[in-house]
């Protein structure tokens, strides 16, 4: 049995994808194999074809792809027998740009009734991604301020969405007004275009409790004056930079909390915790549509460079997804 699978062959460029043919996995315990109907498009992935942030060993090293939607059709050892044929999204460590992939059991979640494949492959990496940063380690609660930089991503538009659906005061920055105005419309009280205003004083008056940065660079320290006491700055990426002069008699005086994290690294057991919660607190917020996906574009498997230059230029409000043609139920 074969697959198709775009694999990275070239110099990181995004020429580098090549659609390839490979063997099936098999599934190991615990594992379960997906016949993938959608894959979301990350910037990880990007990060990866460049060679700046490469897989764990046990993952596939040359096929991109962090979360899929599909169906379980095959199953290792130790799986629940009611998974099979179940349709699920999962959250996996690589391989997602193919027509399979294995997943370890406990970090898929069933899709919602009614949903398509395109919408639920849109949420695992930024919704175990929003969920653990900001209301694990930033502690979000209802009536606090959360500002989201990359308010139109598709980190930000989970962040702003289950904010608010959750309570919070949402603000956000975003590179022009159409961005900002989608920012406003999901639901951010304010979105700012950071190409023409200055956040930190137009923000200045406002309770900003938790910040979600992945832009680093002279962000670091305006991020730092903005936070109200106790504040929680919590990075997942720094696209301008990572490193920064701090005041760090600020940090102390506010009490300020610096943190952030990658999801790719951690434990199997730490990701199923994580899904876990995602079940119990997120899930309902779709099913009940106070949440919903915001899909930019799906385009086919075989244009992923396609799918690539849209984020790398920032194009997108939103997902972008790769699809597979002829996927049949």
């Amino acid at each position: 049995m074969s697959m198709q699978a775009m694999a990275l062959v070239g110099d990181g460029s995004r020429k580098s994808f090549r659609l390839e043919t490979r063997g099936i996995p098999e599934p190991g315990p615990g594992q379960v194999r997906i016949r993938v109907a959608a894959a979301g498009v990350n910037r990880p992935d990007i990060y990866q074809r460049k060679g700046n942030y490469p897989p764990p060993a046990w993952a596939p090293q040359d096929i991109p792809g962090l979360e899929v939607a599909g169906i379980i059709e095959a199953l290792g050892a130790d799986v629940d027998p009611q998974l099979s044929d179940k349709k699920v999204c999962a959250l996996v460590v690589g391989g997602g740009y193919a027509t399979h992939v294995l997943a370890e059991a406990g970090h898929c979640l069933e899709i919602p009734q009614g949903w398509s494949y395109i919408e639920a492959a849109s949420l695992p990496e930024t919704v175990f991604t929003v969920w653990h940063n900001v209301f694990q380690r930033g502690r979000l609660k209802a009536g606090e301020g959360l500002l989201v930089h990359g308010g139109s991503s598709g980190i930000g538009i989970t962040a702003i969405q289950l904010a608010t659906a959750l309570g919070a005061k949402v603000y956000a920055t975003a590179g022009n007004p159409v961005k900002c105005a989608a920012c406003e419309d999901l639901g951010a009280i304010r979105c700012l275009d950071y190409k023409k205003q200055d956040f930190v004083s137009e923000l200045g008056k406002e309770e900003i409790d938790v910040i979600l940065d992945m832009v680093g660079g002279d962000y670091i320290s305006k991020n730092l004056s903005l936070l109200n006491e106790e504040g929680r700055l919590i990075f997942i990426n720094t696209m301008q930079g990572s490193k920064a002069e701090i005041d760090f008699g600020l940090v102390m005086r506010r009490r300020l909390h610096i943190s952030g994290s990658t999801l790719r690294n951690r434990s199997n057991i730490f990701k199923t915790q994580l899904t876990q919660e995602i079940i119990a607190n997120v899930w309902p917020l779709l099913i009940s549509g106070k949440f919903k996906p915001i899909i930019f574009q799906d385009l086919p498997l075989s244009a992923a460079q396609e799918a690539h230059q849209i984020l790398e230029e920032s194009q997108h409000i939103g997902k972008v997804i790769l699809t597979i043609p002829g996927f049949s139920h």
